[in-house]
């Protein structure tokens, strides 16, 4: 059995480091030889690969608290806006808050952590990818630390409720951030936006001409959110990953053999939240300002349903249907919203919005038919060592077959 575990340790190893390699070169193809327009660094392509990166560690660290602790959660929204201000607010450079704060007369926080990087090391990747790092530790910190404060009386709330408390406090922190007070202002912008921090693209490198020499635009997001997913994986293959399964099966039985129950869903409520900041600092760096407005309840809802879809209790399910969610609703079905002329004949019902009605029913046949998701509760190792088993059976089947037949002849 531990031979096992292993080889599928090894392989899964293996084909992590093979799909960065292979996301790396595909965004440098373009640099070496002529390649499709779909194939350029700026398509759809490497857009849905980024988001699908990004809504893969949010799915995962909801998941991390619905499927694997059995604590419904709809508070992530709120979550991914602390992170993300967190680091809006702590990585943009001093001179561009000047003018990004102009209404509230400049901002609060006179510092910015790429920039105290750059006085140590000077200006280079080191003290930017230092000074985001940092930032996204804090942005983490940030939000497990409320989700502390939130959980003490929350957590106290079972299913619905618990449902309910998380949704209102998302709420909450949407207006707060979007309040208009002068000292409030200084430190969120009220309701206007936040740019001018590092983006993804901020890591390619670029040679003395300003001329990308090697892009790391796409293949960053994928550093960062594998980082975190290995991170969740090993908490949930650890004894406390253990407890919160239990706690999720049987609170009564969880409890009877010795788990703490308040502990344990205090620990699974702020790490989820310290992921979801994270996650929420990569949101940010993926549409390059951040701003109170988007990080609705919708917001939630989607990652909850990319959760659903993947299998309630699936880490490799979370991230596989994060990318099928993104490449459906934004690249392979945005064809039917555009007007089609056939000759004379127009195609019906081919208008703008028509894909979002086509993708709801999509989502409707992929819940009815694959009821428990796409994995269920098993991970892709899994599936490829079943997969394998299958196969040995069917050649074992096959020889023993083969031999009657030649023992019949003799």
């Amino acid at each position: 059995m531990e031979k096992t575990n292993k080889k599928s340790l090894v392989y899964a190893l293996a084909a992590i480091l093979c799909l960065l390699l292979a996301v790396s070169l595909l965004e440098n193809l373009n640099l070496w030889i002529t390649v499709p327009k779909w194939l350029k660094p700026t398509s759809m392509l490497f857009t849905v690969l980024k988001k699908g990166a990004v809504y893969s560690l949010i799915a995962v660290s909801l998941n991390l608290l619905n499927g694997f602790t059995g604590l419904f959660s709809l508070g992530h929204a709120g979550f991914m806006l602390l992170g993300a201000y967190t680091y809006a607010i702590f990585c943009t450079p001093i001179d561009v808050k000047t003018s990004v704060f102009y209404k509230y007369g400049g901002s609060s926080v006179n510092f910015s952590f790429v920039e105290m990087y750059e006085k140590l090391f000077g200006e280079n990747m080191l003290s930017v990818s230092l000074g985001v790092i940092t930032a996204m530790i804090l942005a983490g910190l940030v939000a497990a630390l409320v989700a502390f404060l939130i959980g003490l009386p929350v957590l106290r709330l079972k299913s619905d409720y618990l449902a309910i408390a998380t949704l209102g406090f998302a709420e909450i922190v949407r207006a707060l951030f979007q309040w208009e007070a002068p000292f409030w202002g200084k430190i969120t912008n009220g309701a206007n936006m936040i740019k001018g921090f590092p983006k993804f693209s901020d890591f390619n490198i670029k040679g003395a001409n300003g001329q990308v020499v090697y892009y790391m635009s796409t293949l960053v997001p994928f550093l960062f959110a594998g980082a975190c997913i290995a991170i969740m994986v090993l908490i949930i293959r650890s004894t406390h990953g253990r407890a919160f399964k239990a706690i999720r099966d049987d609170e009564i039985a969880a409890e009877a053999m010795g788990i703490n129950l308040a502990k344990h869903k205090m620990l699974s409520f702020c790490t989820s939240a310290f992921f979801a900041g994270i996650g929420g600092v990569m949101y940010a760096m993926y549409t390059t300002t951040v701003q109170a407005k988007p990080f609705t309840s919708a917001l939630t809802y989607e990652i909850l349903l990319i959760v659903v879809i993947g299998g309630i209790g699936s880490v490799s399910g979370s991230c596989l249907a994060s990318f099928l969610f993104i490449a459906c609703s934004e690249w392979w079905l945005r064809f039917l919203d555009k007007e089609t002329v056939i000759g004379s004949f127009r195609v019906p019902l081919l208008r703008d919005g028509f894909r979002m009605v086509v993708f709801s029913v999509v989502i409707m046949i992929i819940v009815l038919f694959f009821r428990r998701g796409i994995m269920g509760d098993k991970e892709l190792p899994d599936v490829m060592r079943n997969l394998g088993k299958k196969i040995s059976q069917k050649k074992l089947k096959a020889k023993e077959g083969a031999t009657d037949e030649n023992g019949t002849e003799a």
